[in-house]
Formats: structure tokens, sequence, C-alpha cells
């Protein structure tokens, strides 16, 4: 089998072990994550060409604790901020950073691509401003390459020097969109391929948009072999809601809106949950996270995996959201995010094959952990479809040291 693990003896307040920890982030919104300092400084150049009124948006975009008003009047603000490609850019290269900065290192990062006719911006060119932004980074080794790489891809992860992180991109389809601009905006995925998109997101406004509206284009872009993604869930619809789980995408984000018989088909089909636990609370979603999703899908060994959805607009990490599940779920010893439905069940030409290890920690003779044992990456494109049969590189952070090592552990 194939999970992502990390282990601790009992819950710990400060839990300093979890920052150091290598982390996979598998369902955050490039738009959404933004820091606060780069909203402030583009809303005051809007302020000064009388775009918008700047004392307005000033106290919303300093708060940490925000209201659901406030994260709404922030989505505002953002979406009238990232409307020129020099922008997209900027925005692509701090985000990347900011995961880097978090220990992440697989990051999925999805983005809706848009067409301003006013200042030439097409969908192509704003992922164009999205790829030259993951260039552009310089303060750590960034690798979205393509097929043709794949070498180079096996090799990369030498654990000497610089952080690195790879980073693949989802392409999100607007639930205002017609069948039309979906189906180019899959279009665009396939031609991308090559510069590191590998799947289709849906998302957006859940009170918007028929899911037929959007299924011929995800069935195109299942037929060719793209990831898929929905955000499912997000509010009562029990009728797209089964008729999402039908499609058997390969994850859901959300799932705050599931009925008994939608978790039953859910965990029959294996399809792994995106866990996004402050988003879900602040948005209302759920109403206390004593009575979230996350228990039963936990306790059911359900594959899932906790992520930030908009970190810069719920001002949080990945960090404190696996923090945050430490605690409110009581989760001590050994916490395992089942991934085998997540990563293993994905189509297989031409696409990327990602094998992850685990080890579990050692103990001294007081059952403290003496060392967490987790996987740092080990991937190549696979044109064939079979698995690679290399053996895989995986980390051991050392406790309390913050230390990442690297070792040789053969395939599951």
């Amino acid at each position: 089998c194939h999970s992502f693990l990390f282990s601790t003896r009992r819950k710990q307040k400060k839990m300093e072990w979890i920052h150091p920890m290598p982390k996979i982030e598998l369902h955050a919104h490039l738009n959404g994550s933004i820091r606060d300092s780069t909203l402030l400084e583009l809303a005051r150049v809007l302020g000064e060409k009388g775009v918008i009124e700047f004392a307005d948006v000033e106290n919303v975009i300093q708060k940490n604790d925000r209201s659901l008003d406030e994260v709404f009047k922030l989505f505002d603000l953002i979406h009238m901020i990232t409307t020129d490609h020099q922008t997209v850019t900027r925005i692509t290269r701090e985000v990347v950073q900011d995961f880097a900065v978090e220990n992440v290192v697989y990051l999925e990062l999805r983005t809706t691509p848009k067409r301003n006719d006013s200042i030439g911006m097409s969908k192509r060119s704003y992922m164009e401003a999205v790829i030259k932004g993951l260039r552009s980074i310089s303060e750590v080794d960034v690798e979205f390459v393509a097929a043709t790489d794949s070498e180079k891809l096996h090799n990369s992860c030498d654990g000497v020097g610089r952080k690195k992180i790879y980073v693949r991109l989802l392409l999100s389809i607007d639930r205002r969109e017609t069948t039309e601009s979906a189906m180019e905006t899959v279009k665009l995925a396939l031609e991308m391929r090559n510069v590191g998109v590998v799947g289709i997101d849906l998302s957006g406004n859940p009170l918007v948009g028929e899911w037929s509206t959007f299924l011929p284009a995800l069935q195109f872009a299942k037929d060719n072999d793209l990831y898929i993604t929905l955000h499912s869930g997000e509010v009562p619809n029990p009728k797209e809601i089964q008729a999402m789980l039908d499609f058997k995408p390969h994850r859901v984000g959300h799932a705050c809106f599931f009925k008994d018989q939608d978790w039953e088909k859910l965990k029959s089909f294996r399809i792994p949950v995106e866990i996004c636990l402050s988003s879900n609370i602040i948005t209302k979603s759920i109403s206390s996270i004593d009575i979230h999703h996350f228990a039963d899908l936990y306790k059911a060994k359900h594959p899932l995996i906790i992520c930030t959805d908009d970190f810069g607009v719920f001002s949080t990490t990945l960090s404190n959201e696996y923090s945050l599940a430490v605690r409110s779920f009581d989760l001590t010893l050994v916490l395992v995010l089942k991934l085998d439905g997540g990563l293993n069940h994905y189509p297989s030409p031409p696409c990327l094959r990602r094998h992850l290890s685990l080890s579990r920690a050692r103990r001294r003779s007081n059952n403290k952990p003496n060392a967490v044992v987790l996987v740092v990456l080990h991937w190549r494109w696979c044109s064939s479809g079979q698995p690679p049969k290399k053996k895989l590189r995986c980390g051991k952070i050392e406790s309390g040291k913050g230390r990442l090592s690297l070792k040789e552990e053969d395939a599951c």
C-alpha cells in the first residue's frame, strides 16, 4: 500500500515536528493563496487609480481572523487584482515560494485560465504567465518538467543543498462557463502537458451551473488521461452529488453535504477526499470541527489528504491544518492519511506515476518517537503504463532537529 504517515506519541500543543515534515498539497487555489502583503500592495495601487476605495479593504486584508462576509469581500478584491499577466506571474512565484517554506515537496496548484480581452489576455497567455512565474523562482529548485526530461526528474532528489519542490498544475473549469468554454480549458490542458499540467478541476460558485454543462468536457478530459478532481457537496445538491460520484473522478474536494448514500458510494468506489478543515469551518459548510467528516473517513481508513484550499484567504498554512487535525480529533501515536486510492488510481500512459513508500518510526526504549521516516518523492513520466522498477528515495526527519536526510528503500 501507499500511505502518507506521520507519528507522534501524544497530542502536543506546539507540535514542532509538523513544520519540518515533508508534505504534499493537492488542493490549493492560486488566487486564494496570495500573500496579505502582496494583496495590500496591489490594492493600494488600485486605490490610487480610483478603481476601489483602499480604506474599505485595508482592514480586511490585514485581519487574520476574517468573517465569512470578509472572506467573500476578499475574493471580490482578488478577482479585480489578478487581471494582468505581470500580476499572475508574481503571485505564482510567491505562492510556490511560500509552499516551499512550509516544506511542501509536491504541490498541485489549481487555477482557472482567464480571458481579459481589454489587455489581450487569453486563456493560453494566462497560463503562460503562470509558467513564467514557475520559471522565475530562484530561491528554491522547482521541477515541472516534460515527459522527455524523465531522467532528469528521476535523479533530481539528491538531498543536497537547496530546497526542491515539485509542482504540477490543474486547470480549473469555473461553474459559470459554458460547455464550449469548458472544452477549451480541457484542450488547453492537453496542449500544456509538457509544462506540468496534469489534470482538470471543477470549481466555482456551487449554486451556479448544471452538471450536464460540464460533463462533456470532463469526460473528454478523462478519456484523454487527464486527472479529474471535483468540488463536490459544497452545498446540498443530492442529484448532482450522485452524478459526480457515478462519474468516478480521481478525487473530490470538501464533500461537506454528503448523505449516507453518498458516503456509501464514495467509499465503495474508493474515491479519495481532499480535506480542507479551516475552509469548511470558516465558510460554515461545517458548523463545528467536532462533527467534521474527517473523523468518520479516518476511522473507515478511507483515502484522504489534508489540504489548505486557500491559505491566504483563510489565514492558514498546511502545517496549521495538520495541527488542527491532530488537536481536534485526538490523533495520537500514528496518523495515516491513505493515498493509495488518490495517487495509485490515476490513469497510466502518458501520465505521471507517483509511487509513495513509507516506513514506521523507529522508537527508543521509552517508546518515544526517535525519527519519522517519510517519503520525499519519487516519480517519473511513464509512457509504457508500467510502474517504475527503480528504488524509492525516502526522507528521515530526526526529532527536534528538522533535518532531512535521504536513503534508498525498495518500492512497495
